[in-house]
């Protein structure tokens, strides 16, 4: 049985996982309106799960590289989610508001 702050367990960051899926929304689809409701969260989880990994990662003495490209990939995609949410919601004269 594996740890639970065990974060290799050979298989890929959720991390990079989540914080690739975040970003990767943006640009494949092109519904930002859709897109927003899933970078979100998804986003938010890969900073939490970055930041456990990292810090995780500085404990056990391996490689960081990967929890921060996580955490960084996450914190694009939630700031994007987070950036066009104001935009929508400040602009309420935009068309598919109304």
């Amino acid at each position: 049985m594996t740890r639970t702050d065990d974060v290799t367990g050979g298989r890929a960051r959720l991390a990079v996982v989540f914080g690739g899926a975040s970003v990767a929304c943006w640009f494949c689809c092109p519904f930002w309106m859709m897109v927003w409701a899933f970078a979100l969260p998804m986003g938010l989880t890969g900073v939490v799960r970055g930041f456990i990994e990292w810090r995780a990662a500085s404990r056990e003495g391996v490689g960081r590289a990967e929890p921060l490209i996580g955490l960084a990939l996450a914190t694009v995609g939630t700031a994007a989610a987070v950036a066009y949410m104001i935009f929508v919601f400040t602009h309420p004269d935009l068309p598919i508001q109304g």
